[in-house]
């Protein structure tokens, strides 16, 4: 049932067991306390409340991505919600998708993976439940890289990865987000598009107001490709591999960036952010954020004047 982004169910002590231990460690996810609820969960654009009744209530514009990818498969194994869409032939149809991870992220770096599929890897990576990387627990996402790695093979899959120091210089070239996006996104097309010169289209996340942007950074392959952009493009399933590979790379190069300087850097733009940035700032000065941050977020010039510092005292060439 539901109204205005508002869904409502009753479920089973056993389903609102399996719920807390699905959502436990997922970083979309906060817990929060709400009166009369045993477990409040509160996201971007959704959040999730399970009452002392057994009444499960999700709102939010997020909600209908909570449902297909989260609640059903895994606490009340159903397919009831979206199911004419699951089912559409295209799904599995050859293609391939991109994703990225690491946008929002003040450290570490921006990877950008494509994965091709045909129909047999496709409904295999289904099999497997991959879905949107932000639906699952980062204690989780490494295990089923790697498991959908083996499914895919070496020649249906390329990244592009661009470490802080890089991300920082080609930014500072570009001075824009999506711009940005389209670059990186346009390369992982093309190399793949040259290990698959099969694939007839490209699936890709809405990131930007118009197709050009994206248009405007494709390569000779790509521009030989129909390109797709929607909205919530991880319900597509080579978008919702690259979206979990993505993520366990950043996750991994998070670790050895914070191992080769001394100091777990946290993932997400929370409030841990902050006092990492100023602990580093006393201990290493402006030089260091180059190497660990993408330095055109506001919270950078935040952290700068905090510690007396401004934008001029970053290095002017950030790989120098």
């Amino acid at each position: 049932m539901s109204a205005n982004n508002i869904f409502t169910y009753t479920i089973t002590p056993e389903q609102a067991e399996t719920l807390d231990m699905v959502t436990a460690g997922m970083s979309s996810l906060q817990r929060v306390k709400v009166p009369y609820t045993t477990l409040a969960l509160k996201g971007k654009n959704l959040t999730v409340n399970l009452y002392t009744s057994g009444k499960l209530v999700v709102q939010g514009k997020g909600a209908e991505d909570f449902i297909l990818f989260t609640l059903e498969p895994h606490v009340l194994e159903t397919a009831e919600f979206g199911y004419e869409e699951q089912l559409d032939p295209k799904m599995f149809a050859p293609h391939m998708g991109t994703d990225e991870s690491g946008k929002g992220d003040i450290f570490g770096p921006l990877i950008t993976v494509a994965v091709f599929i045909n129909e047999a890897t496709g409904r295999r990576l289904a099999d497997l439940g991959i879905r949107d990387s932000k639906t699952i627990a980062d204690s989780k996402i490494t295990t089923l890289a790697a498991e959908a790695r083996k499914i895919l093979g070496r020649n249906n899959c390329s990244f592009v990865l661009l470490r802080p120091q890089t991300y920082n210089r080609v930014y500072n070239k570009i001075h824009n987000l999506n711009r940005l996006l389209a670059w990186c996104h346009a390369r992982a097309i093309e190399t793949l598009a040259e290990q698959r010169p099969d694939c007839p289209r490209a699936v890709i996340d809405q990131f930007a107001k118009t197709e050009s942007t994206i248009n405007r950074a494709l390569m000779p392959r790509g521009k030989k490709m129909i390109i797709e952009q929607m909205h919530k493009a991880e319900r597509d399933i080579a978008v919702a591999a690259a979206s979990v590979l993505a993520r366990d790379v950043f996750i991994k190069e998070l670790k050895k960036l914070s191992e080769s300087i001394g100091y777990t850097l946290p993932k997400g733009a929370g409030p841990r952010v902050p006092e990492v940035l100023d602990i580093l700032l006393q201990a290493k000065g402006p030089e260091i954020l180059p190497q660990v941050a993408k330095c055109h977020f506001k919270t950078i010039d935040e952290a700068l004047a905090k510690q007396g510092f401004t934008r001029d005292d970053l290095p002017a060439d950030p790989e120098a």
